[in-house]
């Protein structure tokens, strides 16, 4: 009975993690309009910042890292999450104002290759391409095996997660919702009608990415040890392919696409067994079928199999 509940507790606490990173996508692209091909970094900064503060001082003996301070998880997740979205904040300055639609994804993502090449060949500042290791469980002080600590985890990651799904719901229903949407739609209608379309951008790129350092700081909780190899570029891929095909600007569509491609396609069939000198087929065929899925969903139902609800807005002394 353990094992099912610590089978089920690990879906459970990856699923939760992917629905808070989607969720901060689609305030970025669903509401906003901006394409982010560089998300899964500011998930990474999340993650780097959360757990080397987290850990003590660096040991040396060829394990170097900045900070480590030893505070407790949840002051080290809200810095993760502060600093994701300060790295947002100055690369949104640096090409928000100048750049539009395609360009600024374009670049996001050069900005995106440059971090993971320093943050891996610059071995003082995240020790390099073998990352950082032994980040101690936020729940170390009850003394929990691994199956106890995976199953009680679950709790306060799906409370983090319905307080920031909520929010999300809240941010996409006020008067700032609605204008991100109208920036979304035409940004040049929008500034016609005094709209700050450069702010607005900015707001929703920084807020997309405390999302995405959270869900990093959570993840490096419950994963312990987080290295380059972790966040490629494909796990973007996957982000952006549960948001398109369950309906960006729906956050119902969101949950639905994040399940199909996080529980489903991705981490239930890492349980698959496989001979051992084929270990590699299941991860291709995985990315095979993400893609295909992905392919089809444009092609047929551009819009996601659910998609955003359109609101009909009356005019003032209309009923």
């Amino acid at each position: 009975m353990e094992d099912i509940l610590f089978f089920v507790a690990n879906l459970g606490l990856f699923f939760f993690a992917y629905v808070i990173l989607t969720v901060g996508l689609n305030i970025q692209f669903g509401y906003a309009g901006l394409l982010n091909f560089a998300y899964i970094t500011f998930w990474a900064i999340g993650a780097y910042v959360t757990g080397v503060l987290i850990l003590g001082p660096a040991p040396g003996h060829g394990i170097t890292y900045i900070l480590g301070f030893n505070l407790p998880f949840l002051v080290a997740l809200i810095a993760g999450g502060v600093a994701a979205g300060a790295l947002a904040a100055l690369m949104g300055a640096l090409i928000l104002r100048r750049l539009r639609s395609d360009f600024v994804a374009i670049g996001l993502f050069a900005l995106s290759f440059a971090l993971y090449d320093i943050v891996g060949n610059y071995t003082p500042l995240f020790n390099g391409w073998d990352g950082i290791l032994g980040v101690l469980p936020p729940l170390n002080i009850f003394q929990l095996d691994a199956n106890a600590f995976t199953i009680y985890y679950l709790v306060p990651v799906g409370l983090a997660t319905l307080i920031l799904y909520w929010a999300a719901n809240l941010l996409q229903n006020s008067p700032y919702g609605r204008a991100l949407r109208a920036v979304r739609d035409d940004i040049d209608v929008a500034a016609s009608f005094g709209k700050n379309t450069v702010w607005l951008r900015w707001s929703a790129l920084v807020i997309g990415c405390i999302y995405a350092g959270i869900a990093g700081g959570l993840m490096i909780g419950f994963l312990s040890a987080l290295s380059p190899a972790s966040w490629a570029s494909s796990e973007t891929f996957i982000i952006w392919a549960a948001l398109i095909v369950g309906g960006a600007g729906n956050n119902r569509g969101m949950l639905l696409g994040t399940f199909l491609f996080v529980i489903v396609a991705l981490e239930a069939t890492r349980f698959i067994p496989m001979p051992a000198n084929v270990q590699n087929l299941i991860p291709a065929l995985r990315l095979i079928v993400i893609g295909a899925v992905l392919i089809v969903v444009l092609l047929f139902r551009p819009q996601g199999l659910l998609p955003e609800r359109r609101r009909i807005y009356a005019l003032p002394g209309q009923s």
